[in-house]
């Protein structure tokens, strides 16, 4: 069996957790298994590259940049190498440019084009252990350094895996896999053995910080199955992220997720002409802001009201944009004592009575509900932010996610 392992910087953050991730990588080799590890820069070694950047300039060039951050995760990928090596397992640690990954252009947040496995093949027929420095590439055009922005390590991770067309990519971090809902605020929670791609989707955009959105997306894209584990407790199993079909028993609830990373916008008495929807959220596009929740209600007099949601770190963004439209509307306003609470699962397709069930959990704890969005798998409810874990617990127990 091929596995690609990935480490991130919690993982390889000190030398003895670097030895750490090197018994896991044994192991693994020891059960028969080939091993391709991608690894991520030791935690706190990007930030500090950047300071030493932001030394000479406050605006450095995205290609110098990309040279300076790529250098983190070779450190480890050598390191890591050179441990294995000394207890007498034969590993290799490769570059971005070594692994065949390629990518676009856009440096600092370059994506994946292809990737030539033929070193790794190589390699991997020769007997190694493969140890690829993740977050990194070369542009096909001049052969640049490239870095793939946040969670690129992840991307690397599953992009290898679907080229090379490994049996399992497991992405280790401090957490033993996906939850039912975060332990810290419901105790009860449950680890869950196995969650379909579209779920862990849903729960990675609505505040889940376990992976990453786009490693996800290309993990469904590739048909690679994800398995999220802990480098601390390696022998405890991870959840697998897999296609909807190769789950038998489907929940009609997988999780919960809670974001509080949320701001609502309120339009009162807007002049209520064609296109005036469509010329606030284009403007609010054009400035990369990421429109979530939206409910437009008709008023009286020819007038509408309208209230959105936008991530908190747009705010100040969001306020110039709205200052355009201060003749358009009576009122503009802003509340940021707000969160978001999500159910998500993909037994709610086949199963009626979701819906009612999360607003009777609510409202027996007199929480009230503002906005309110559905989809085939998900129902996000606006809530005042004291009762963000409140509520949690309460969606929790209502769908019984503790058995």
């Amino acid at each position: 069996m091929l596995k690609v392992l990935k480490f991130g910087g919690t993982s390889v953050g000190t030398l003895e957790r670097i030895q750490n991730v090197a018994e896991i990588i044994k192991k693994i080799k020891d059960d028969g298994h080939d091993v391709i590890a991608v690894v991520s820069a030791m935690s706190g070694e990007t930030n500090k590259l950047i300071e030493y950047a932001e030394h000479y300039s406050k605006t450095p060039s995205e290609r110098e940049m990309d040279m300076l951050l790529s250098s983190g995760e070779r450190v480890t990928s050598a390191l890591l190498s050179i441990a294995l090596n000394e207890q007498g397992y034969k590993a290799t640690s490769m570059s971005g440019r070594e692994a065949g990954i390629y990518t676009n252009n856009s440096h600092t947040k370059a994506r994946i084009e292809e990737i030539d496995t033929t070193n790794m093949k190589n390699a991997i027929n020769e007997g190694n252990i493969i140890i690829v420095a993740g977050f990194q590439g070369v542009t096909l055009e001049g052969h640049r350094v490239s870095t793939l922005g946040r969670g690129g390590s992840d991307l690397t991770a599953v992009a290898i895996a679907g080229a090379i067309q490994a049996d399992v990519c497991e992405i280790y971090t401090d957490v033993d896999g996906i939850y039912t809902t975060d332990p810290r605020i419901e105790p009860k929670a449950k680890k869950l053995e196995k969650i379909s791609y579209d779920e862990m989707l849903e729960l990675a955009s609505l505040g889940a910080k376990v992976l990453q959105n786009r490693s996800v997306e290309m993990a469904k894209k590739l048909n690679v199955n994800l398995v999220s584990r802990s480098s601390f407790t390696p022998e405890v199993e991870g959840t697998l992220i897999t296609k909807e079909e190769n789950i038998m028993e489907k929940p009609v609830v997988s999780g919960i997720a809670l974001d509080k990373n949320q701001i609502r916008v309120g339009m009162y008495g807007v002049i209520d002409r064609p296109g005036i929807a469509s010329t606030i959220f284009t403007a609010l596009a054009d400035a990369n802001i990421n429109v979530d929740m939206i409910v437009q209600t008709r008023g009286a007099d020819g007038k509408t009201d309208l209230d959105f949601t936008i991530p908190r770190t747009d705010w100040e963004v969001c306020k110039k944009v709205m200052s355009q439209f201060k003749e358009e509307a009576e009122k503009i306003d802003y509340n940021d004592t707000i969160c978001k609470v999500s159910i998500v699962g993909v037994g709610m397709k086949s199963h009626t009575g979701v819906a009612s069930k999360a607003f009777s959990a609510l409202a027996n704890e007199n929480i009230n509900i503002r906005i309110i969005s559905t989809s085939e798998i998900k129902i996000s409810m606006i809530i005042e932010e004291k009762y963000a874990e409140l509520a949690v617990r309460a969606l929790h127990d209502a769908y019984d996610l503790d058995k």
